[in-house]
């Protein structure tokens, strides 16, 4: 089969993968092999590549929003079937005995482990996943669409969860890609008034004709205080914007595994009046499913641009120079 690997984390235009043919790896015990259909082209993915964050595993295989079907079944799986649709995310493993397991906070298990850093990915055209951690997908979107909701999805539901708002409140939205225009549509079906805030004049045109109510530039007040507000740029420069722009007792979720320095924030013009800063760390099986859950009922418009397999470079290299709106996909 063909995979890329990362050689050695570097500016993605410096080649820093390649595309080998290796075996097709072989199911252990409570796994899956999955033959890939589509992977999503995340900004984690970027990261890993890049060296932003720290190597897991050496010549990793990147990709973690992974559709396929199950190709072959370890032993001990009883859940599926060889045929069926199968979705693969970015939470591979949690040791389910730690306190955070133990009381719902799977996403905390310091044991933890993740597709595309820990393990292989999906950036090839079979990868493996335990079935218990392995989605089943709502119908209605091609391969491509539902690839996306696989970690922009359920990471910006994570998010808008973490902003603690209640349906009809108004949300800021900093950055708007692959998973802030997920994120939004949920938002917007529970009533929310949503202003986004990109500097990326294609992602502005996206967002208004979504149903956003208004976009401007990710350094300018948005037209009234938020409620609440979701961080999904990576740049910390941008976080003491976003909390002037709260009111009172406002909650911003910053929504990345990585981010730039944040600058200094002044207690009374940023912090006073009980506005909260919270971070978001990966997600649950429960936020998975639920997020699936909604867009099997509520469908998403998944905006993507495709790639082929062996293009991957190029997919990174577009998504890092906010070359498209919306979400990049690798079709092998």
């Amino acid at each position: 089969m063909r995979a890329w690997h990362v050689t050695e984390p570097a500016p993605i235009g410096t080649g820093p993968m390649n595309l080998t043919e290796n075996p097709v790896p072989q199911p252990g015990p409570g796994e899956l092999l999955v033959r890939v259909r589509a992977c999503g082209v995340c900004r984690t993915d970027l990261h890993v590549t890049e060296g932003d964050l720290p190597v897991h595993q050496p010549h990793v295989t990147p990709g973690h929003e992974v559709v396929g079907e199950v190709a072959g079944l370890g032993p001990g799986v009883t859940d599926w079937q060889l045929g069926d649709l199968v979705g693969i995310a970015w939470l591979r493993h949690t040791c389910g005995e730690c306190t955070y397991c133990r009381s719902g906070r799977e996403n905390l298990c310091p044991n933890s482990s993740y597709t595309g850093w820990d393990v292989d990915g999906g950036y090839a055209e079979y990868a493996l996943a335990p079935a218990d951690f392995a989605y089943r997908l709502p119908s209605g979107y091609s391969d491509a669409q539902l690839s996306p909701l696989l970690c922009a999805g359920i990471i910006g539901y994570r998010a808008l969860k973490r902003t603690s708002l209640p349906d009809g409140a108004t949300l800021g939205i900093y950055g708007f890609g692959g998973s802030a225009h997920l994120t939004a549509q949920v938002a917007l079906a529970r009533g929310m008034r949503v202003h986004v805030l990109t500097r990326d004049l294609k992602a502005q045109e996206l967002a208004l004709e979504l149903g956003c109510a208004s976009a401007a530039g990710a350094y300018d007040a948005p037209p009234e205080p938020l409620d609440g507000a979701i961080m999904f740029a990576p740049v910390g420069q941008i976080v003491p914007v976003a909390m002037q722009a709260l009111d009172r007792g406002g909650v911003l979720a910053c929504a990345g595994i990585y981010m730039s320095d944040i600058p200094p924030l002044h207690y009374e013009t940023e912090l006073f009046y009980e506005k909260e800063l919270r971070s978001v760390t990966s997600n649950t099986r429960q936020d998975g499913q639920e997020f699936l859950d909604f867009a099997a009922t509520h469908h998403l418009e998944v905006t993507t641009r495709t790639y082929a397999l062996g293009d991957a470079l190029t997919a990174l290299s577009d998504l890092k120079a906010g070359a498209f709106a919306g979400a990049a996909v690798l079709l092998p």
